[in-house]
């Protein structure tokens, strides 16, 4: 009898103790950042995972009861990787939100995931206009290089700049900043002589850099992704060209703010267009950067941070707009329309397109305070994204 007793308690134990669990499981809200820790685009998820747990530690790591938990996966931006994580995330961590997603490749590799589970997909870095097409599941608080290269191509014409040769690494981000760049400069009068691409992976731009000495046009639009500015830079100060009298221009990732010290003076005076610098001059901007750099060992934060600290955001507030009750199809609909102020500037994710609006900067490269910066000195208002408005 007591043998009995004693079995049915430890039963009874038992079953408390997993449906404790169960509770205690109930009350986490989980979210899986898949990132590019090493590799290439290693900077990238060094960037983000640092302005996502920024976000957590400034804002807590409690919402509307819930528990937040951030499971940080390093795919090495390779989208086999990043599925087969996906998957892991989705089946046996059972996260409520898949995000981060260094390049394009990995962010629609996902897409398929995200429906079929019905998880939101926050896209804190990847580019490509169509992303956001992929799934509608997916939300994205980073940029696209349509928003950022058409400024560009308006600014280049009038200010002297007629024949232009484009240089992209040879993607979806790339191939859409050559195509909406090349279509705008035309509208404004102005001609690409030619456009090259080169490889996404160990790219060697020496012949394309000698291709465009010879042909002599009037700037260099370029886009690499982030993390290959430093070098596609330094080449081209190495080969004198800027000396040669040929300009370089891009979009934002070019004189990336995590490498802009290390590219050094030949920087100086390269004009960019881009939804964030460190050195944009609101308070919010301010405190964003004091408080990242007091968090990272001095480390600047560059626009990967701002997508990520961004996305963070969005997924708390929809959270908070949830009581913390909402599956999948619940968070999503809180995070379509979110309108706030970021430490870029206003954004707001557009409820059609779950696409970010924003304003997008032109930039030149200056030394302030003894450190190099890209320093505002234009805007365009609340653009949206033109791969999607045609």
């Amino acid at each position: 009898m007591h043998k009995r007793t004693l079995i049915q308690a430890a039963i009874a134990a038992s079953l408390l103790s997993v449906t404790g669990l169960a509770l205690a499981q109930d009350n986490v809200f989980k979210i899986g950042l898949i990132l590019p820790m090493t590799g290439q685009q290693a900077t990238t998820g060094r960037q983000i995972e640092a302005a996502a747990k920024l976000y957590m530690q400034l804002n807590g790591d409690t919402v509307a009861g819930k528990k937040v938990q951030l499971i940080v996966k390093d795919d090495t931006s390779l989208p086999d990787v990043t599925r087969r994580l996906a998957q892991e995330l989705v089946v046996n961590e059972k996260v409520n939100v898949l995000a981060g997603f260094g390049i394009t490749p990995s962010a629609t590799a996902t897409a398929p995931i995200a429906t079929q589970s019905k998880t939101p997909e926050v896209v804190m870095a990847a580019a490509t206009s169509s992303i956001t097409e992929a799934s509608p599941y997916i939300v994205r608080t980073s940029f696209t290089l349509p928003q950022a290269s058409v400024a560009l191509a308006d600014w280049a014409p009038k200010n002297g700049i007629k024949k232009v040769v484009t240089l992209v690494s040879d993607y979806g981000p790339g191939i859409d900043a050559e195509k909406f760049f090349k279509e705008r400069l035309q509208f404004n009068g102005g001609q690409v002589v030619e456009s090259l691409r080169v490889p996404l992976r160990n790219p060697d731009f020496a012949p394309f850099l000698q291709k465009v000495r010879d042909l002599k046009p009037d700037a260099l639009f370029v886009f690499v992704p982030s993390g290959a500015g430093a070098a596609v830079m330094k080449q081209f100060i190495e080969r004198g060209m800027d000396k040669a009298g040929i300009k370089m221009i891009g979009t934002g990732d070019v004189t990336d703010d995590d490498q802009l010290n290390d590219i050094g003076d030949g920087a100086l005076g390269v004009v960019t267009s881009h939804h964030y610098s460190a050195a944009h001059p609101s308070a919010m901007n301010k405190k964003f950067v004091a408080d990242f750099k007091k968090a990272n060992k001095g480390l600047r934060p560059n626009f990967m941070a701002v997508g990520g600290y961004d996305g963070m955001r969005v997924i708390y507030e929809a959270l908070k707009k949830t009581g913390g009750k909402g599956g999948g199809d619940a968070l999503l609909a809180a995070m379509k329309g979110q309108i706030f102020e970021s430490p870029r500037g206003p954004v707001y994710i557009d409820a059609q397109t779950r696409d970010i609006v924003q304003n997008i900067y032109l930039r030149k490269v200056q030394r302030k305070d003894g450190e190099l910066y890209n320093v505002e000195f234009d805007v365009i208002k609340d653009v949206k994204d033109p791969g999607k408005s045609k």
